[in-house]
């Protein structure tokens, strides 16, 4: 691969930064680009090295702070409300800021990191689109950007602010394959299901190690859905992306939704025991977390019996019961603690969140709280509880502002699935008919579905008995 950019390669590039340490521009570069793919390099100690490496050689460097406290940030494994480091880390990083001449790209990387800190993330957002304005090569703006509009459920903004930027990543530029991947995932996110598959084949083109590329070509086929090509594509490309440490445990995730939906129990348990939980624990990162509680939630909606293994993922989730980072993370930790029986921390995540809101101030997320996270969360607990018209009651008039706590559309289904699955089981005729709108609603939307097809036959029989 080429070298990592020094001072004037970065300067050349039109993105000037405040250090005249080339080692640290270096390892900005070296840092950036794991990122930009998904993968920790070993042979620089990962990202973690490369950023330990950067302190040192500049320990002033404002865009170390800002990549480091960013991704840390982005990462949504710590608050700065309960984690003092981070805290003091943003804190080190803002006096720096202001005790050095910045150029003003510098400056709006700073401020978009503590609008994000302080949970005002849509914010965050428009600075960093102020950066892409003027910068639109500027790589670290546009990924913290991506990955935030994914977590507010802004998918037209998270495919349009690549999609301003995209002509000026001529083949040249160093990492330009990856943002077609990027703008994939946006693309199919909003259905334009031909063009994402289409840039994502491209990307793998050039590089067939790309695990973005591929994750946007599962979901795909898993919206159309086309379980063949699918299980297919996972299966021959499998060496190719297993290696992505960072997402290798989404990409089989999605491997094993295939054998979900298609009825195989069996082989989607494989997937999980082997590949799933083993990375989930290794690397406790939130991403894996919840593919993991996703995963043995849709298992159990469709009646299997998973044994022991919600505790060793609540081991990982109760620590975080009171992070509140996202809903759509609160939700999947709730999973792992009514899977596990574990009363305790299913009513430390629910009164701690219920405490927040009481004076959310700019947090966003925690404005989210009274009108979608609260009524998500209880949903679930009249569910695991029998109440079923009271989960229906709670989850429906919602269901169209889920979007707004985040997640793809693949991973929001499982509230979809938990939607119906109530209504199938309520006492209320009118809930069972309710059912059956949903899945002719599911049908035409993914036609030929082994699932809808198995759950319309469920909703069948409740009807002749009733």
């Amino acid at each position: 691969m080429a070298p990592w950019r020094d001072c004037k390669a970065w300067q050349d590039a039109g993105l000037v930064f405040s250090t005249t340490s080339n080692e640290a521009c270096k390892m900005f570069d070296a840092a950036l680009t794991q990122y930009a793919k998904w993968t920790n390099d070993q042979t620089l100690g990962g990202i973690e090295g490369s950023l330990s490496k950067l302190q040192a050689a500049d320990p002033n460097f404002i865009m170390g702070h800002v990549i480091t406290n960013g991704l840390t940030l982005i990462g949504t494994g710590s608050s700065v409300r309960l984690d003092r480091k981070l805290d003091k880390e943003i804190k080190k990083m803002l006096a720096l800021s202001q005790s050095q001449p910045l150029t003003e790209r510098e400056k709006l990387h700073v401020s978009a990191l503590e609008l994000f800190a302080n949970g005002e993330l849509p914010k965050a957002c428009d600075t960093w689109e102020q950066i892409l304005h003027n910068h639109p090569t500027d790589l670290l703006a546009i990924k913290f950007a991506h990955d935030t509009y994914f977590y507010l459920g802004r998918q037209t903004q998270m495919r349009d602010s690549i999609a301003r930027v995209y002509p000026h990543w001529t083949h040249d530029i160093p990492l330009s394959s990856y943002l077609k991947g990027m703008y994939s995932f946006g693309l199919m996110e909003t259905n334009f299901f031909d063009r994402a598959e289409k840039l994502a084949y491209e990307a793998l083109a050039i590089n067939q190690t790309d695990a973005w590329s591929v994750h946007t070509i599962a979901h795909v086929n898993e919206m159309k859905p086309d379980l063949k090509s699918g299980l297919a594509f996972m299966k021959q490309t499998e060496s190719n992306w297993k290696g992505s440490d960072m997402l290798s445990c989404h990409n089989y995730w999605h491997w094993a939704l295939y054998f979900i939906e298609q009825g195989d129990y069996e082989a989607a348990l494989t997937i999980y025991d082997t590949h799933i939980s083993p990375r989930c624990q290794s690397s406790g990162t939130m991403l894996d977390i919840v593919d993991n509680c996703s995963m043995l939630y849709r298992l159990q909606l469709e009646g299997v019996k998973v044994g022991d293994r919600w505790k060793g993922v609540n081991h990982l989730t109760k620590k975080h019961a009171s992070d509140h980072l996202l809903i759509f993370n609160d939700a999947h930790i709730l999973m792992a603690s009514l899977g596990a029986k574990d009363q305790n921390t299913t009513q430390e995540l629910l009164t701690s969140l219920q405490e927040l809101v009481q004076a959310p101030g700019e947090d966003y997320i925690l404005n989210l709280a009274p009108r979608l996270g609260l009524p998500l969360l209880q949903a679930f607990v009249e569910f695991e509880n029998g109440n079923f018209d009271k989960a229906v009651e709670l989850l429906y008039p919602i269901r169209y502002r889920l979007v707004e706590i985040g997640g793809s559309n693949a991973q929001r289904d499982v509230f979809a699935q938990l939607l119906i699955h109530a209504a199938l089981n309520c006492k209320s005729k009118a809930n069972q008919k309710l059912a059956r709108c949903l899945l002719i609603e599911r049908e035409e939307l993914r036609p030929n579905a082994p699932m809808t097809e198995r759950l319309m036959r469920k909703a069948t029989a409740v009807h002749a008995l009733g």
